[in-house]
């Protein structure tokens, strides 16, 4: 199914203008997020194509089948609670039947949680983006044997630069493992290619160096460290950093480049803003989504507060949670039986 399937059907229950034009938060630049809910024909949702989600390509429009946002509701998701609080100036369109699901129904403990954990995945992002950022990564990538070294006395020297200095080949190399020594083996050298050894890497892809059979008796040229959990971090580091780069929002990427903070500001402003929101929700046991500091808000977003204040900010405002959180007259969760009784209802009185 297709958008265009829910609105030539008829079957758009909620739709509404999300984002930052509900919160209060749009600048002349800003996008327009459409959300809402919807439920399925009734061949579909009786038959095996149950669809609980459909959106556009760049996910600005979404729309969720009525058990799943109620799934959802129940679990105090954010992005769903705030679908649900939508300013009146903001829904383009309501059937009658929503009425039955008022914020306060679902409003609960699980706020805690669901807000505040999802605030420090935000803020985790953001430590990460701040990373690559700051830590750019060469497209050419390195090689297992870039993390091996050769033990030289008290010290090591990179391994390529000492198959350089002696003008050594990696392919005319043979290793065994040195027993009860993690990532240690010896090394012995064919000069004349005749021994047959594996060399130390396959080729510029392995992921483990290779042994090779060692005739009794050799003596060993040295002794090699490999430091494989270091090759295997760099490995998922240079894999995230380029998809990153593939699939950076170039806008923002070039917005937190020119206010040279070193963080992704708006991921940062709406990590605030939903931590703000779950205060709200513990200490007036209401949630409205339109903010009443929307210049503090934009003033993160265009890079004007530094990273550490942000962070301790954010801090400050999860202690603040935690405290109202032990003290709030909201339930531990929402009363999913009254809930599904109406969902049940609501469907009834839908495929009738």
């Amino acid at each position: 199914m297709t958008i265009e399937d829910l609105k030539s059907g008829k079957l758009l229950l909620f739709e509404v203008i999300s984002g930052s034009k509900a919160f209060g938060l749009d600048t002349p630049t800003s996008d327009t997020d459409i959300k809402g809910v919807y439920y399925l024909p009734k061949e579909k949702f009786f038959g095996l194509e149950y669809i609980p989600q459909i959106s556009n390509e760049t996910n600005d429009i979404v729309y969720y089948e009525l058990g799943r946002f109620i799934e959802l509701l129940l679990k105090n998701n954010p992005n769903i609670l705030e679908l649900l609080a939508t300013p009146e100036d903001c829904i383009l369109y309501k059937h009658p039947i929503m009425n039955q699901f008022q914020i306060e129904d679902f409003l609960s403990k699980l706020c805690k949680d669901s807000f505040a954990g999802y605030a420090m995945t935000q803020i985790k992002k953001a430590r990460g983006l701040k990373k690559k950022i700051v830590n750019p990564m060469t497209k050419e990538r390195k090689t297992l044997l870039d993390f091996c070294a050769i033990l030289k006395g008290y010290d090591s020297i990179p391994l390529t630069k000492w198959l350089e200095e002696y003008g050594l080949s990696q392919e005319q190399c043979g290793l065994i493992k040195v027993p009860n020594a993690k990532g240690i083996y010896a090394l012995f050298y064919d000069y004349h290619k005749i021994l047959g050894y594996r060399g130390i890497v396959k080729n510029e892809l392995s992921n483990e160096v290779s042994v090779s059979s060692i005739e009794k008796g050799a003596e060993p040229m040295g002794y090699l460290s490999c430091n494989l959990e270091g090759y295997s971090k760099y490995c998922k580091e240079y894999s995230e950093y380029w998809d990153w780069i593939e699939k950076r929002n170039e806008a923002r990427y070039n917005t937190n480049q020119l206010h040279s903070k070193n963080y992704d500001s708006k991921n940062m402003m709406h990590t605030i803003r939903l931590l703000q929101t779950a205060e709200q929700i513990f200490s007036k046991g209401s949630i409205d989504i339109r903010v009443p500091n929307r210049e503090e808000l934009l003033s993160i977003k265009s890079g004007k507060m530094e990273y550490d204040t942000l962070l301790q900010k954010a801090e400050d405002l999860i202690r603040k949670i935690e405290g109202l959180y032990e003290v709030t007259s909201l339930p531990e969760t929402p009363e999913n039986d009254m809930i599904l009784r109406k969902l049940i209802a609501i469907r009834k009185e839908l495929y009738i």
